[in-house]
């Protein structure tokens, strides 16, 4: 134990301050360990991304199924379960385990209870602030869309929240679904001189001039730092294009590099990447641009324990990725001398609400903005008797109720749920209440479709998507899980080419015909003309649960895989 005496009781003082059972000493033994992080170096950051605006302590579920095709199976992030742990060097049945995978979740999910909360957070931020003269805390996006408060508030209580817990840079993605003006707004007026949004990726699409800032250059114990941003380049195309019209994105390798020899220019002893690329696009960006010392990336919610370390012509990067929804807050230490990192340390640290006192400013700003809307997020609508998750390559619980509720109320023989990696998980036994449907739902594109579609479109769609996922060339994955599909099954080769790893596809055993028309629902439409289309889906399924009052385990339609047997990344 590396606690000092005045450490260790300033924890316990706090823990027991905020009526949290820590008197026992198992658990102050325990919450010494995680969160004690001797500071090393002269440069720290502390990383959060991807929290899809959860304020408060969660349950959360890591996936079961994460798979790598390629050059990436067997690598870090696409490894699960007892994989991951052997990995990370990390031990089974203990709370690290419990937050990096899904293994023996229910009964690890009561034993240490939730993660994440911003009360939480800010104790775990200030602590380490406090140890860490000038350390910066970084946002990677998807801070301003994920909850009920944020869509009604167009993700202001995220913005009060972000600025309270002491953000100094962030970049983005779904907080661009908001629209151009008031993300403006945001940046210009809520975040100015307090919050520096960067990314070297957004231009304007008629003269290509930048949007933001591309980096920014801090100071921090006689060493000067460049932050440099990268926003989802898949943005126009995974989300709709008519929310950010003037905008252009994209991955732009060259213009990094230029970014990068730039901020080396004008004085920058150390360079780290604000990413919202996906782990496996930093890798290769990474391998391929010189200059970086580290990419803090987001987007694909891996809980990372251990950074990958990739060789480049310039000499070496570090590249790790920061999970989702609170859960975990990334510590880099780097150790800068004439002008070189020399030396690092980097943990990952999962955020366990029983273990960390909530903070009072913070506890308050969240009471505030939820006040008015706590009796409607509050309402139950029906009772789960299993675990509720989202979060794997092909489906998830959450994902399957959805589905169902796609196909039961509008009448539909199919349904297509989007592969979104955000929303919370529910214990059997747990109310589901309109907050909990929201965390899955709250968007501003909501509407559902009914649609007419071809069986022949039907095997394009799921190619597409498909490909997005598998394709070996990382530039060519735009992020997102595999579509979720109910009522029709289908084999999928993850490892095929374009065109040939969707097979078999069939409805109630019989084989889909390519030129014979189905009764298709989904929803989340990209496409302006598809605005108001179909009543909410948070609407659908609610009408679902209060039919049905007490929500037997959901029956998972996931695909029968080919060529995947023994890959890692695979429970």
């Amino acid at each position: 134990m590396n606690l000092s005496r005045r450490e260790f009781a300033s924890v316990m003082a706090a823990a027991l301050a905020a009526g949290f059972p820590l008197q026992r000493e198992a658990s102050a033994t325990q919450a010494a360990s995680l969160y004690n992080v001797p500071r090393t170096g002269n440069v720290h950051l502390l990383h959060m991304t991807d929290c899809h605006a959860q304020l408060m302590p969660i349950y959360f579920r890591e996936p079961s199924v994460n798979i790598g095709v390629g050059a990436m199976q067997g690598r870090l992030p696409h490894l699960v379960g007892h994989n991951l742990l052997k990995a990370a060097h990390l031990k089974a049945g203990t709370a690290e385990a419990h937050a990096f995978t899904y293994l023996d979740f229910e009964r690890a999910a009561r034993q240490y209870g939730k993660v994440g909360g911003f009360a939480h957070l800010a104790t775990l931020v200030k602590q380490l602030k406090g140890g860490r003269p000038g350390a910066l805390l970084l946002d990677g996006g998807d801070t301003w869309q994920g909850s009920a408060t944020a869509l009604w508030t167009q993700g202001q209580d995220m913005v009060d929240a972000a600025k309270l817990l002491g953000v100094d840079v962030m970049t983005g993605h779904w907080d661009f679904t908001y629209g151009e003006e008031r993300i403006k707004t945001i940046v210009e007026k809520d975040f100015a001189g307090k919050v520096d949004f960067v990314a070297q990726n957004v231009k304007t699409s008629d003269f290509g001039d930048p949007v933001f800032k591309p980096y920014v250059i801090k100071e921090m114990n006689g060493v000067a730092v460049a932050i440099v941003g990268q926003a989802f380049p898949y943005t126009p195309i995974a989300n709709p294009s008519w929310q950010t019209p003037n905008w252009t994105f994209g991955i732009r390798e060259s213009e990094m590099q230029e970014t990068v020899n730039e901020a080396r220019a004008k004085g920058a002893q150390a360079v780290v990447l604000l990413s919202h690329n996906g782990m496996d696009v930093d890798l290769k960006m990474a391998s391929r641009v010189s200059g970086i010392d580290a990419i803090l990336g987001g987007h694909t919610h891996d809980g990372v324990p251990v950074p990958v370390i990739v060789k480049n012509p310039g000499g070496q990067t570090i590249v790790t990725n920061a999970g989702s929804n609170g859960k975990f807050l990334g510590v880099l230490d780097l150790d800068v001398r004439d002008k070189k990192v020399i030396g690092f340390n980097y943990r990952l640290l999962p955020v366990f609400s029983n273990l960390l006192p909530a903070d009072e400013a913070m506890s308050a700003l969240v009471s505030k903005v939820r006040a008015p809307y706590e009796a409607k997020l509050s309402e139950k609508l029906a009772v789960t008797e299993g675990t509720l998750y989202r979060r794997g390559n092909f489906n998830g619980t959450f994902d399957q109720l959805i589905l169902d509720a796609l196909m039961d109320v509008r009448g539909a023989e199919i349904a297509f749920s989007p592969g979104f990696r955000w929303g919370t998980s529910l214990l059997p036994g747990q109310a589901i209440t309109r907050e909990h449907l929201m965390d899955q739902t709250a968007i501003t594109y909501p509407w559902t479709t009914l649609t007419d579609m071809r069986g022949e479109t039907i095997k394009t769609i799921l190619e597409d998507v498909g490909d997005n996922l598998f394709n070996p060339d990382p530039y060519y994955q735009q992020g997102g899980d595999m579509v979720r599909v109910g009522g029709l099954s289908y084999r999928c080769e993850p490892g095929a080419k374009m065109g040939q790893r969707i097979q078999d596809m069939r409805l109630k055993g019989k084989p889909v015909e390519a030129g014979k028309n189905y009764k298709v629902a989904g929803w989340a439409p990209v496409q302006e003309a598809s605005k108001n289309a179909g009543p909410p889906v948070w609407e659908v399924v609610e009408t679902y649960l209060k039919a049905h009052k007490v929500l037997k385990p959901p029956k998972l339609n996931v695909p029968s895989l080919v060529g995947m047997a023994g890959n890692p990344g695979l429970a």
